[in-house]
């Protein structure tokens, strides 16, 4: 059965994160359902030199361009006001929904269950729906503050999820300390790869 995965990027640092996650996923067949919020065009473009335009179909047509191999069906792009996308409804919720890179503006948002754009609707559908919400929070050092809303959402069913690379896999490439976070995500998402040796397997 195809998953569907509802990611959405915003305006964290850690884009190089989120952006080999919509690899990974399409890679794996999966439905993906991207929401990206403006300051996440920022730090595409500063990080990774990456235009992510402001009209929904020319993003997917200039992420597609990034991913040749891609089924342009397997990908849908939402605006931040796309009331009427599915992942705006409890009627028809994504399998799981990840936000990677996390702001704290945003995972602030969803703690309190603002849903004041398709964003954090997104998030409060897949948290009311018990689905599985992982959340990528890309900041240093935590305040109290930070910590109450991560703890808030942990307790709601939420999975918090550092990009805290390990480094027993003797990372060789800045590549390779994405890929390590990025298959702690699919994991949580059930989603298969091949991107990092599993604990207790020969070498």
């Amino acid at each position: 059965m195809t998953k569907t995965i509802c990611l959405a990027l915003t305006g964290a640092s850690g884009m190089p994160y989120g952006l080999r996650l919509l690899d990974c996923l399409l890679a794996a067949g999966c439905k993906v359902q991207l929401l990206y919020s403006q300051a996440a065009q920022v730090v595409a473009k500063q990080e990774m030199d990456v235009d992510l335009p402001s009209r929904p179909a020319d993003a997917k047509a200039a992420l597609l361009a990034r991913l040749p191999a891609a089924d342009p069906d397997k990908l849908a792009v939402y605006g931040r006001e796309e009331w009427f996308a599915p992942v705006a409804s409890g009627s028809n919720p994504p399998d799981a929904m990840i936000v990677c890179p996390c702001s704290m503006g945003t995972l602030a948002a969803i703690a309190q269950g603002l849903a004041d754009n398709l964003i954090e609707r997104a998030a409060d559908v897949v948290l009311k729906e018990g689905r599985k919400l992982v959340l990528v929070p890309r900041e240093t050092p935590f305040s109290a503050i930070h910590l109450e809303n991560m703890l808030r959402l942990s307790r709601a069913g939420a999975v918090i999820l550092p990009p805290s690379p390990g480094f027993y896999q003797h990372p060789q490439s800045v590549q390779d300390i994405v890929d390590f976070v990025v298959a702690r995500v699919l994991d949580q998402v059930g989603v298969p790869h091949t991107l990092m040796q599993r604990w207790g397997e020969a070498r």
